[in-house]
């Protein structure tokens, strides 16, 4: 079995990520993507023997439309989202990555280096590498591969040098799931 064979397995074995992916077509979310999270925190509490759930503060759902970047627009979109997915009892958020930029700074207090174009660009600038993971029905998003994630190395993304935000992610993780590594270190 291929590492993108069982990722695709072990992200399903998380009963809300399944009844996400189950309902894709009514979401409708332009270059739409159910990212991070959810999935790379199934994948490490199943290797931690946990149930896949576990621990897992929300899910969260990329999409890109450049023909609206207010914040009411996302807004509607949000109530979309919980529309379709409100009975599963989780929380669910929807992101427009077109608008990124706009708020980034004040959220996280760096600059953002440029607008994005796309989803995928903004599955690519997530703090960890290991964490940069994207699904849709029928496609995976991994631009950095999933070794990392499977081998539970944390790394910082030479797009996001941003060391004080990646220790403090770092350090949450190794909280959670103690068998993760930090690249270079213990």
């Amino acid at each position: 079995m291929s590492l993108h064979e069982r990722f695709a397995l072990d992200i399903l074995a998380n009963r809300h990520n399944r009844e996400i992916l189950a309902r894709w077509e009514r979401l409708a979310l332009p270059d739409g993507w159910l990212v991070a999270g959810c999935l790379f925190q199934t994948v490490w509490n199943l290797q931690a023997g946990r149930p896949p759930e576990s621990d897992i503060k929300d899910y969260d759902l990329f999409y890109f439309d450049a023909s609206d970047l207010s914040a009411s627009a996302e807004e509607r979109v949000q109530a979309h989202v919980e529309e379709v997915l409100g009975d599963l009892g989780v929380e669910v958020e929807a992101t427009n990555q077109a608008r990124v930029h706009l708020w980034y700074e004040e959220h996280f207090g760096r600059p953002y280096e440029r607008p994005l174009r796309s989803s995928r660009e903004g599955i690519e600038r997530f703090l960890v590498p290991a964490t940069c993971v994207g699904v849709r029905p029928g496609d995976l998003y991994a631009p950095y591969g999933l070794e990392l994630l499977y081998d539970g190395i944390l790394a910082m993304n030479p797009l996001v040098p941003h060391r004080e935000l990646f220790d403090r992610k770092a350090a949450s993780y190794r909280a959670r799931w103690p068998a993760l590594r930090i690249a270079g270190g213990d």
